[in-house]
């Protein structure tokens, strides 16, 4: 099939599906109790650093996604800076993240004042691959006195950050050994996972901290926000003391007793947000029939597949998400382009963090697979409530 042909035939899956432009990637959906929410929340005059609704949030958090504690804060970058900070990270030390991410990921290990290490993914899980991996740091590192010695740099790599990409679970069993056996801290950037399981445990609650993030743009929103996950007791209230400024209580003293961060997630934000994740379990449900919707919309049209959530997995199918044949990658450009010029808006995926100028001079590994997919992902119009449209 000649390529106009071919771009053709998957705008016109795109749009049996989405319909006709203007479509976005991913919009929110206000439908249950955000208005009431925000009336009590504006009726209070509490719409700033304290109130109820923060509280609340954390704790429903934590409730939903089986963490022990939920630190609610300012957005999803926030969250994985704080928690490359409380899992160790200092300056001059590396972090091991993937290439094919978000920037965030890499700004976080930059707050720090580390480096950033860039690892290679998996076509399986879209995340990072545990196997190569291993393979990696067996050549390039050894261990001394308990550290993972980066042997080039002399540096010491202090941790893992798999990141679960577009909502898909990585490979965490595999991930964890080899942070076990590297003796590397774990950090899961979950941002893109709120309500995925990995054999049916959340996203986020298997290193020693998760991050999520609830931008504009994800499955729940509170406008901009974040948090960080952790089973740690101790870690929780230091995360909740320097996020809040690192404040000392006090009715009217201004004592602080360490260097803190103006990190605190709003309470008329956080009142969105309890709104909001009340609706989750739907909008999950509407993802997946949205999913079934794309698969059966592109199964007539070979070289082209839609992701699937991983063996034992179950996704929140954040953004669906095309991936084309090798053969076929010098078309993603020509479908962007179409696509977008039909007012149905698709993206391709990040460009790859070892690319970009702030981080070209960063250590890497061989990063073969994530060169692959960034040229043969495409993120399709994901909103929950395309599920249910009818042309």
């Amino acid at each position: 099939m000649d390529t106009s042909t071919f771009v053709e035939k998957v705008v016109e899956a795109i749009r049996q599906v989405a319909g006709s432009g203007p479509v976005a990637l991913h919009e929110p959906c206000f439908a249950g109790n955000e208005w009431a929410y925000l009336k009590e929340c504006l009726d209070s005059t509490f719409v700033s650093s304290v109130g109820k609704f923060v509280d609340r949030f954390e704790a429903d958090l934590a409730a939903f996604t089986g963490a022990r504690h939920a630190v609610a804060v300012v957005n999803g970058t926030a969250a994985l800076h704080i928690a490359l900070k409380l899992a160790g990270v200092e300056a001059g030390d590396e972090v091991l993240i993937p290439a094919l991410t978000f920037v965030a990921t890499a700004n976080a290990v930059a707050y720090c004042g580390a480096t950033c290490h860039f690892v290679d993914s998996e076509e399986r899980t879209l995340g990072l691959d545990a196997t190569k991996l291993r393979a990696h740091l067996q050549v390039v590192s050894e261990q001394r006195d308990g550290q993972c010695i980066h042997l080039a740099s002399g540096r010491v790599i202090r941790a893992l950050v798999p990141m679960h990409t577009f909502g898909h679970p990585a490979d965490l069993d595999g991930l964890l050994a080899v942070a076990r056996d590297f003796n590397l801290a774990l950090v899961e950037d979950a941002a893109e996972s709120l309500g995925s399981d990995y054999h049916g445990r959340h996203t986020g609650t298997f290193g020693r901290f998760g991050t999520l993030s609830f931008n504009g743009n994800k499955t729940i929103t509170t406008g901009g926000g974040g948090a960080i996950l952790t089973n740690d007791p101790g870690l929780a209230s230091v995360a909740k003391h320097i996020t809040t400024t690192a404040k000392l209580p006090h009715h009217w003293a201004f004592e602080h007793d360490q260097i803190g961060y103006n990190y605190r997630l709003p309470n008329i934000n956080a009142a969105l947000g309890c709104a909001q994740l009340e609706q989750l379990p739907a909008f999950l449900e509407a993802k997946r029939r949205l999913f079934q919707r794309y698969q059966e919309a592109f199964a007539p049209l070979s070289g082209v597949t839609l992701f699937q959530e991983p063996e034992g997995c179950r996704s929140n199918y954040w953004l669906q998400t095309l991936v084309l044949a090798p053969e076929l990658a010098d078309r993603q450009q020509a479908i962007l382009q179409a696509s977008n010029d039909a007012g149905l808006m698709t993206r391709p995926a990040w460009t790859l963090m070892s690319r970009l100028r702030p981080y070209r001079d960063c250590p890497a590994m061989n990063l073969a697979c994530a060169k692959s997919l960034a040229a043969r992902l495409i993120n399709v119009p994901s909103s929950a409530k395309l599920a249910d449209f009818r042309a």
